[in-house]
């Protein structure tokens, strides 16, 4: 799968979180903030770096903000253009790009409180930008306030079919993200287009260029070369979802190393997570399920009894879900989500 330019029947689809977010639940204001990086009122989900107090760098596919606030205006302060979505008040997510001081409401909004919602475009691959978070401006004496937390939380690891590449909002038209949304948890997605399970170099791939492998970057802060470790203790899932192995068939993978490598991570991710139930779906389009399913069996035997091997087949229709052949468009991913979302609620407990 190329780089990115970063829980039914069908009939019974839920609704594709695309066209809302997760509306807010008021919280009680427990404290005023002004809307900068360090404001305690805001959630920062998935993996960012907060390093420099003054820009928070999201970091993989789909990390987002929230935050409540009051007033009528709300704008978003960028250093350098980057593209990003927006949602206020549950409504529908509003793609915009640029630097500086951006205004978010165009109309102003009645008088009280709002909830907003803010989730960049993750850079990698040929998609460059500046994907940081500088800030908030509002109203002479409004503030911000702390939304209501979800309980629980789902984390997606994979490529760029996790990712949501080609799909009209990328990560926020994708399957994790519709069923993060549906079932009202934080999500979060470790997700990289063109990523692997096994970590090659160009010399091992049969393609001559390397590939990233989340069996060694799983634990990252981000998939980049040197990246600090990722402190697991500011988010432990109820839930971590595993759906790799694509891009290795191009790669050259042979069928045992893969099978080791799936294990290795199964064991990691039990490592840093070690109250999550762990779902290891076959990849849709079916390759290396036995591989998959085996690695899973070897876990249990290990005494890993919250890992499950979820078998996708029948999932998967190639005319009608993809316009490539290998990416899910916005109709794939909502037939992916209705299937796989009663899956993991169930896991959700």
């Amino acid at each position: 799968m190329k780089a990115l330019l970063v829980a039914l029947a069908v009939l019974l689809l839920p609704q594709p979180a695309a066209a809302q977010a997760t509306p807010a639940t008021v919280a009680t204001v427990q404290a005023t903030g002004d809307g900068s990086p360090t404001d305690a009122n805001i959630q920062f989900a998935g993996r960012w770096n907060t390093t420099n107090a003054a820009a928070y760098v999201p970091q993989w596919a789909g990390a987002y903000l929230r935050v409540g606030f009051t007033g009528t205006t709300v704008s978003l302060k960028q250093r350098n253009t980057i593209e990003f979505w927006y949602s206020i008040d549950g409504g529908a997510y509003t793609k915009k790009s640029g630097s500086g001081t951006l205004s978010l409401t165009p109309t102003r909004l009645a008088s009280g409180q709002h909830s907003l919602l803010v989730s960049y475009r993750i850079v990698a691959g040929s998609y460059t930008g500046d994907a940081v978070y500088q800030g908030l401006v509002l109203d002479s004496g409004a503030s911000t306030y702390r939304l209501a937390q979800p309980a629980k939380g789902v984390e997606f690891v994979g490529d760029s079919i996790t990712a949501g590449y080609t799909a009209t909002n990328v990560a926020l038209s994708s399957y994790p993200w519709i069923i993060g949304e549906n079932l009202g948890t934080a999500h979060t997605q470790v997700a990289l287009s063109g990523a692997c399970l096994r970590e090659l170099t160009a010399a091992e791939s049969t393609r001559g260029i390397r590939c990233y492998g989340l069996e060694d970057r799983y634990t990252k802060l981000s998939f980049n070369d040197g990246s600090a470790d990722w402190n697991f203790a500011l988010f432990q899932p109820n839930v971590v979802v595993i759906n790799i192995g694509t891009n290795d068939v191009g790669h050259g993978v042979t069928s045992a190393d893969f099978l080791v490598a799936y294990q290795h991570l199964l064991q990691i991710v039990r490592e840093r997570n070690p109250q999550a139930a762990i779902l290891a779906l076959r990849i849709f389009k079916g390759s290396w399920a036995p591989e998959t399913a085996q690695a899973v069996t070897n876990r249990k035997a290990a005494g890993d009894t919250k890992v499950t091997y979820v078998d996708t087949t029948g999932w998967w229709n190639g005319s009608t879900m993809t316009d490539d052949g290998t990416h899910p468009n916005d109709y794939g991913h909502q037939v992916l989500a209705g299937y796989l979302q009663p899956i993991v609620a169930a896991a959700l407990g």
